[in-house]
């Protein structure tokens, strides 16, 4: 089926998730419920055992796109779709080529594994701009890559490549640019071949409370978002992004 930014198709039983915002993949409240909402109409589907998380694209997601006026309210809007997205029931692989940058990470971490290329691009950039990551990584990261280079990723906000992800964990697989989609592919149904109570109910054992701690740990970093989005160093931050020129932080 097709919305507006976002297409399923299942194959066998491999349900394919796509957004369709490219070449970015940047994503806004409307593009978010609408991914929330085909994610968990997928979990209806009886034949379907697991999902592939793609994007249509150079990168697999640049991040949010949120207007300025009601910032505030719109973060919040949004962080609700993340912890819809974390509810789902059935495993998630995601193909994430080009760069996975700030909600895009949070984004990529909604799977359960990700796929990656030599040339994909991780990264946690929030403390380069001045500002409190957000989407939950707080609770995600940690258990994917372990807490001491969580808090590296988080501190220095640098660029991880395929490789690294994928020596610290924050890939699972690592393909040949060409052939993302296949590797992804073929993961998927390897875990689609188990039987499918037994999926469903593992799942569940292992990430039952996810969703409650990603809510908690939104309205945290929501919180510290609101009071850092004010300062000087954010300005300083974004206006260095957009120069692409080192930032020059104050601590105001």
């Amino acid at each position: 089926m097709r919305g507006t930014a976002i297409t399923s198709e299942l194959v066998g039983h491999v349900a394919k998730v796509e957004v369709h915002r490219p070449p970015h993949n940047w994503f806004d409240i409307p593009v978010m419920t609408e991914l929330a909402d085909t994610i968990l109409a997928v979990d209806d589907i009886p034949e379907c055992r697991a999902v592939v998380l793609c994007t249509e694209g150079k990168n697999f997601c640049a991040g949010a796109n949120l207007a300025g006026s009601g910032i505030v309210e719109e973060t919040a809007r949004l962080y609700e779709q993340a912890v819809r997205l974390f509810s789902n029931r059935k495993p998630i692989v995601a193909a994430v080529q080009g760069a996975a940058v700030g909600g895009g990470l949070g984004l990529a971490l909604v799977a359960d594994f990700r796929v990656a290329t030599p040339e994909t691009r991780f990264s946690c950039n929030f403390a380069r701009l001045g500002f409190h990551h957000g989407f939950g990584i707080s609770v995600t990261l940690p258990p994917v890559v372990g807490q001491q280079r969580s808090l590296e990723l988080m501190y220095t906000g640098r660029p991880v490549r395929g490789e690294e992800a994928f020596a610290i964990g924050l890939a699972d697989r690592l393909a040949p640019t060409d052939d993302l989609r296949g590797v992804t592919q073929a993961f998927a149904e390897e875990i689609a071949e188990s039987a499918p109570l037994a999926l469903l109910a593992i799942r569940d054992t292992m990430r039952r409370d996810l969703a409650a701690r990603v809510r908690a740990a939104t309205e945290r970093e929501q919180d510290e978002q609101q009071r850092l989005r004010v300062t000087d160093d954010f300005r300083e931050g974004v206006e260095a992004t957009t120069e692409r020129r080192p930032p020059q932080f104050t601590g105001r």
